[in-house]
């Protein structure tokens, strides 16, 4: 099969779809693998690597493109939307149910959209997201403590607190793996945590991780409305694979909060739990509405790009492998996991809770692939 993995055009997007040591596998495998000239060079893999690997080093973008398997980290960006072809794969995160163009134009050019955020394991876990939630859960506390800064429209809080001084409250919306990573460092710090979530046995299983350094509430809108108006730093930690974020923070209650006060929302790309919350970027990460400050990057893992990349591809590598060696129809006829990742196919909406988003018609996968 001919692979090809762009180079990264999001705002600070630094990750790359494939390592050196993926190209490897691949192209030992036999397939022909095209990397777009400097994708990895951010991230300290440069072209020589991928030729050392076995892999072709294309001047552009359209070259990459060219491939029967694209894979990718971010969702396509406007200005690539026109560089696919029908019967393409397109293995990445997606985040289709907010964007509506490009859902648009993976509907109109027929590209089988596969994607990370909801490939499931045989468990029902997200084994694509988990590497990068777990660095946007501990992401989510440093940046958290960086806008609190009255440099940047912050309080003035110290998560930590000092002798004689209580620490920050934070308020952690979802008891996930975002949730969960963000608890453990913002207690680690020191600072005062409540986490919610509307599985008590989630909450069990944290307060044994956690001890009495983590308090735990029922996740119901009375609660979300006390605790996050006297929040220092709220995090949004909640995901419904394939579907919007739920709005759980309304208007008011961020006009009720201290000002100065910070929402992180992780969430983002797929819409954030908060009605103020919208999209920002590496370059401009933050704004503040109602007198509070919001971070609301989507690709916030690209931070840390090189930590991201190599946590990412492990966990991707052995799907690329297989749809390489397989092709879509056989590969997802064989791993029911990766069925579930087929958000778009030949002109369809193949994801149930994506179809009901965006109000399309929903068609099975095994209807759609015939």
């Amino acid at each position: 099969m001919r692979i090809g993995v762009p180079r990264e055009i999001k705002n600070h997007e630094y990750r790359v779809g494939l390592t050196p040591a993926g190209a490897h596998v691949l192209a030992a495998a036999g397939h022909e693998v095209r990397i777009e000239t400097r994708a990895g060079a951010a991230v300290g893999f440069d072209d020589a690597a991928y030729r050392a690997a076995g892999a072709q080093v294309v001047a552009a973008a359209a070259q990459a493109y060219a491939g029967d398997l694209i894979i990718k980290v971010k969702e396509l960006q406007p200005a690539e939307f026109a560089l696919t072809h029908p019967g393409q794969i397109l293995l990445g995160y997606q985040h289709l149910a907010p964007d509506p163009a490009l859902l648009a134009a993976m509907l109109e050019r027929n590209v089988s959209c596969v994607a990370y955020e909801t490939v499931t394991a045989a468990d029902g876990s997200l084994p694509l997201l988990v590497p990068m939630s777990e660095i946007a859960g501990r992401l989510a506390i440093q940046v958290g403590a960086w806008a609190l800064q009255m440099a940047n429209g912050g309080s003035g809080i110290l998560l930590s607190g000092v002798p004689g001084v209580a620490p920050g409250k934070v308020v952690i919306i979802g008891g996930g793996t975002v949730g969960a990573n963000a608890a453990r460092i913002a207690i680690g710090i020191g600072a005062d945590v409540t986490l919610l979530d509307r599985s008590p046995e989630r909450m069990r299983a944290l307060e044994q991780v956690f001890g009495a350094r983590l308090k735990t509430r029922f996740s119901e809108p009375l609660s979300i409305r006390a605790l996050t108006r006297d929040a220092d730093l709220i995090v949004g930690a909640v995901l419904l694979p394939g579907k919007l974020s739920p709005k759980l923070v309304h208007r008011d209650d961020v006009a009720a909060m201290r000002p100065g006060s910070v929402i992180v929302d992780v969430g983002i790309d797929q819409g954030g739990i908060a009605e103020t919350s919208r999209p920002t970027s590496h370059s401009n990460p933050i704004y503040v509405e109602s007198g509070v400050v919001h971070y609301c990057v989507p690709n916030m893992p690209s931070a840390v790009a090189r930590t991201a990349t190599l946590s990412l591809t492990q966990a991707t590598l052995p799907y690329a492998v297989k749809l390489a060696a397989q092709g879509l129809r056989p590969a997802l006829a064989a791993d029911e996991g990766l069925c579930g990742g087929l958000q778009v196919h030949a002109g369809h909406v193949t994801h149930r809770d994506l179809a009901a988003d965006v109000g399309l018609p929903y068609v099975p996968v095994a209807k759609a692939l015939a």
